[in-house]
């Protein structure tokens, strides 16, 4: 079990990077969140086995079709057990 959290720069917000973002960690099988910050940009965190972690942090460069990531700031964290879904924070 990996858990990672991100911050997403670029033209993230208004072009559903947030809800693109659940909809690819659900192919996954991740848990965690995502979020909008005041700053313009993106926060998550995920969760799941080492692979699927793996390919979600390949795909956050790549976004949403709208979307235009200038980097990712990521970070390993310890896992959250118990937690078992993907949402989107508000």
């Amino acid at each position: 079990m990996k858990r990672i959290h991100a911050v997403v720069y670029g033209r993230v917000q208004g072009v559903f990077f947030r809800q693109t973002t659940l909809e690819q960690a659900k192919k996954l099988a991740l848990s965690g969140w995502v979020r909008n910050l005041a700053d313009g940009t993106v926060e998550a965190e995920f969760q799941g086995d080492q692979e699927a972690v793996g390919r979600m942090l390949n795909w956050l460069p790549r976004g949403s079709t709208e979307s235009s990531v200038v980097r990712v700031e990521k970070q390993e964290m310890e896992p959250i057990y118990g937690e078992e879904e993907f949402i989107i924070k508000w």
